[in-house]
């Protein structure tokens, strides 16, 4: 059995502490109280600089000082494409007071003002991220002042730049577009993007937890400006260009279709225009068929619009002239067991006659007196199979294979159209030929106003001899009278080509015409393609001619091009069916 003690007799107290332990520890104390002051006093006057740019680390922000993106402009000086101050909304989601009555009343409007749901807000205020999420990028200005009119906590606005295109649908393409970022995806605003964006500037801030800035540390880089670019299109004339071709389109029930203009003193790229199109202002239901230059980027058998160009060759070599007699008799020609027709029987026709009736069987007998390796040189030499000096996204070659794997079947096929490939641009460009005096000329997408100096393929008396059968295909009896123009004199050739499909050929058809005004001396080249037409015919003199016609006319006259022709033209109601 325990018994207890008595404190006052415990042995505990009867113990004693030495005295140097009681001083030790005391000193102890007082040494760490001195460690802890000194600490202190080092953090707040020696080393004070070193903590407060840890502080601003923790804050420290380097903003982005976007460049303006500059623009670009017709050769006019008409806008086509500019920037507009259009700010982003963002938040930090745990400030926004989303319990609040009243808060959620404001953030309702905001999503009203944003063209979103209540619901689309609150998710993105649900954000993982705490302390930032877009709200929505790049509105219009009046939202944007009316969302900060409305103050709520946690909602913040970025000064931001959107593109805006006057034009809309009618030069899509071939402007192009940039994305949320302002950098160029497609057509001139890719191509010229570097010159276009400038180079942004930098502003080194402190922000405080509402991320406001407080303060300004570091020099300010200030942004370089965008340059503008003044391109070589006309806005005036591709915008009627683009109308005219889009109601030829529809009319035909057609797939698509595509129009080039070039100056053919210049070389300059006057409209460039597409159907179907797309509002690069508004890209919500874009697809990838509506974003192809298909000018540049489709290639098809060019069919008849090719026999200029094997006529012109036999001509320059002396094997022909204009008057030759050419038996087309009976309609048809037989090849290596390969048989070449024409529509109808046109009996003897001169050289002249084969390009106005567009005679599949004279132009291959007019083949047959040049070689293979004659016929290449010129197509390539006007750029056919060949990368298109001009710079632009998505720009083919086209397909012309070498001279010496030619057969004699293709041989003769190629020199009206099939069994090589090519684009719109590259027929326009191709025609420059016969426009500028036998010289094809360099295209420019950028303005200039000096005569192109181009490289020499035919002579100037071939160059006119083929403008003179051109002439002759818009008249009476040829393939395409209604491309004929109130007040100018205009020649071109039409092109019917079956569309290929796997190893063979669908009953799907291209019809073009591509040619020129005025005749004695062309100021430009105009080329016309609607694809897969399925109402009102297929022939390019009956859908592309009429096109090609009205586009020359108001062309010519915004142009200020006097006319040469003092009445109007008769129109041949019913055109000479085409044979390719």
């Amino acid at each position: 059995m325990s018994r207890s003690v008595r404190y006052a007799s415990s042995p505990l107290l009867a113990s004693r502490t030495p005295v140097w332990r009681s001083k030790f520890i005391v000193a102890a104390i007082a040494l760490g109280f001195v460690v802890l002051a000194a600490r202190s006093a080092y953090i707040q006057v020696i080393d004070n600089a070193f903590f407060l740019k840890q502080g601003e680390v923790r804050f420290a922000r380097t903003l982005t000082l976007p460049a303006y993106r500059g623009r670009i402009l017709d050769r006019n000086g008409q806008i086509l494409a500019s920037s507009v101050l259009a700010p982003s909304i963002w938040a930090v989601p745990e400030d926004v007071d989303r319990e609040n009555p009243a808060v959620r009343a404001k953030l309702k409007q905001v999503a009203t003002l944003l063209g979103m749901s209540q619901q689309e807000l609150d998710k993105k205020l649900r954000n993982d991220d705490k302390t930032f999420v877009w709200i929505k990028r790049q509105v219009d200005q009046p939202i944007a002042a009316a969302i900060a009119k409305l103050d709520v906590k946690g909602i913040y606005q970025r000064t931001d730049y959107k593109r805006q295109y006057p034009q809309a649908d009618a030069a899509a393409q071939l402007v192009g577009f940039t994305n949320i970022e302002d950098n160029g995806q497609d057509g001139i605003e890719l191509e010229f993007n570097k010159q276009l964006a400038g180079k942004p500037g930098s502003r080194r801030v402190i922000k405080d937890r509402f991320g406001r800035v407080v303060e300004d540390i570091g020099e300010q880089v200030a942004p370089i400006e965008g340059k503008d670019i003044q391109l070589s299109i006309d806005g005036q004339v591709q915008f009627f260009a683009y109308q005219k071709l889009r109601d030829a389109v529809v009319k035909a029930k057609a797939e698509s279709g595509s129009i080039v203009v070039i100056d053919a003193v210049t070389g300059d790229l006057l409209a460039m225009a597409n159907y179907p199109s797309f509002d690069p202002n508004n890209r919500k239901d874009l697809t990838g068929e509506q974003l192809r230059n298909r000018a540049m980027t489709d290639v098809g058998e060019p069919g008849s619009t090719m026999k200029p160009f094997t006529i012109a060759t036999a001509l320059q070599l002396g094997r022909v002239t204009p008057q030759t007699v050419i038996d087309t008799r009976p309609g048809r020609i037989t090849v290596t067991g390969a048989t070449i027709h024409d529509d109808s029987d046109f009996g003897i026709l001169t050289v002249q006659g084969v390009i106005q009736k567009s005679s599949n069987v004279g132009a291959t007998k007019i083949s047959q007196r040049l070689s293979a390796q004659e016929m290449w040189d010129t197509f390539t030499s006007v750029g056919f199979g060949q990368k298109p000096q001009i710079t632009f996204p998505g720009a083919v070659t086209g397909r012309l294979r070498p001279w010496r794997t030619w057969r004699p079947i293709e041989k003769a096929t190629m020199s009206y159209g099939y069994g090589l490939s090519a684009s719109l641009f590259q027929i326009a460009h191709a025609y420059t030929a016969f426009a500028h005096d036998g010289s094809v000329i360099p295209i420019s997408l950028l303005k200039t106003d000096t005569p192109a100096v181009g490289v020499p393929v035919f002579s100037p008396k071939v160059a006119l001899e083929v403008r003179q059968m051109l002439h002759m295909v818009t008249g009476p009896g040829g393939t395409a009278p209604l491309a004929q123009t109130v007040g100018y004199s205009v020649g071109g050739k039409t092109g019917t080509a079956r569309k290929q499909a796997g190893k063979g050929y669908s009953n799907k058809y291209r019809a073009w015409f591509t040619g020129m005004a005025p005749i004695d001396k062309p100021r430009i080249v105009v080329a016309v393609m609607i694809n897969a037409p399925s109402s009102g015919g297929y022939f390019g003199g009956l859908l592309a001619a009429p096109v090609f016609s009205e586009v020359v006319q108001q062309t010519l006259r915004i142009m200020n091009v006097p006319p040469d022709l003092a009445v109007k033209p008769d129109i041949v109601a019913q055109s000479v069916k085409e044979t390719s």
